[in-house]
């Protein structure tokens, strides 16, 4: 495969403009997290969106899904919800005069799937989107189904903390390449949503990119170029996630998994192309670290006593793991 060329990141990087642009004019002072949602599907990645009710999260994923022209289904998690209501079943229909059963698909057959407070469903029917998320088919008494292309599970979650929620189990987790953390929004932000917004209106987005085009820059972010200094930071990085590599692995019960690696390095490659380089640099991999690695790490008791969290640890990792290491000659242009 041929890396991109400059004219072609460019071009794209036009594209990727305007939808920043775009989805920023439907969240209004988050623009950290508009362009790490944007960076997670360019990367071909699931996202799951963390925050209190009330925050936008719904509203930013209906407005990608509007920008972009691609097919959308929402489901409401509930605890009464089952796996057959996401994935489909089989219907008994009379086919050719005789009764047989037919698969009738779920609401998972589609591009963006918006799983809306996805830890309020019970583990049983979480667990049905795992092949999903990673395989991109699934599977019903028997029977292997695709799904469309491209397919992104954009999920939203309540805190743990909150009434009548269920913790995703850690392999559920390690299917999402970002997740990401939406806060509230300070007085002027609020100011000014109370003043150029009405309650229960929709907003409106125009079409950014076609299917077509949005396709072909999901298909150059893979040839975005990866230098092996870089590739060798991403893996000293989630080795460095492992008890007894580093200090901060003191506070880390079980490490990340070379998934993390894998996503890391696909959302640094997504990165380079939004700010129009046709390769990835360091600082393009801390900028996604932590939304990559802090639902991969599981921390320890005692260092949830002491205060720390995930984003706290990754912050120690990133401050100890140095860009280059000694056995790597300094060939890496500057990031």
């Amino acid at each position: 495969m041929s890396h991109a060329t400059e004219t072609e990141v460019a071009d794209a990087a036009k594209h990727i403009r305007s939808l920043s642009q775009s989805l920023n004019q439907v969240l209004f002072g988050q623009e950290e997290l508009v362009d790490l949602v944007i960076t997670g599907v360019l990367a071909r990645g699931h996202i799951l969106l963390e925050g209190l009710p009330g925050l936008g999260k719904t509203e930013l994923v209906k407005g990608l899904s509007r920008s972009l022209l691609l097919d959308t289904k929402r489901v409401q998690f509930t605890p009464d919800l089952l796996p057959g209501d996401i994935t489909g079943n089989p219907v008994l229909q009379e086919v050719n005069g005789n009764r047989e059963f037919v698969f009738q698909p779920g609401p998972l057959f589609t591009n963006i799937l918006l799983a809306d407070e996805i830890n309020r469903a019970s583990p049983k029917t979480q667990s049905a989107l795992l092949e999903a998320m990673q395989e991109r088919r699934v599977t019903v008494l028997g029977k292997t189904h695709s799904l469309p292309a491209p397919f992104f599970v954009l999920a939203t979650q309540n805190p743990i903390e909150l009434e009548g929620t269920y913790p995703l189990p850690e392999a559920q987790l390690d299917r999402f390449l970002f997740k990401l953390e939406v806060t509230r929004n300070n007085v002027a932000t609020l100011e000014r949503i109370v003043s150029q917004r009405e309650l229960g209106t929709d907003l409106a987005v125009e079409p950014i990119m076609s299917i077509e085009t949005f396709t072909s820059v999901l298909d150059l972010v893979r040839r975005i170029y990866l230098p092996q200094p870089v590739a060798n930071y991403i893996a000293r990085l989630v080795d460095a996630t492992h008890p007894g590599q580093s200090t901060a692995a003191r506070g880390i019960r079980y490490g990340a998994s070379p998934r993390a690696a894998l996503s890391l390095a696909s959302a640094a490659k997504a990165r380079a192309l939004i700010h129009e380089r046709p390769h990835a640099s360091f600082e393009d991999v801390r900028f996604v670290a932590a939304a990559v690695l802090r639902h991969r790490i599981v921390v320890e008791y005692n260092a949830r006593i002491e205060g720390l969290t995930a984003n706290d640890l990754v912050r120690i990792i990133l401050d100890e793991v140095p860009f280059q290491s000694q056995a790597t000659p300094r060939t890496m242009v500057n990031p």
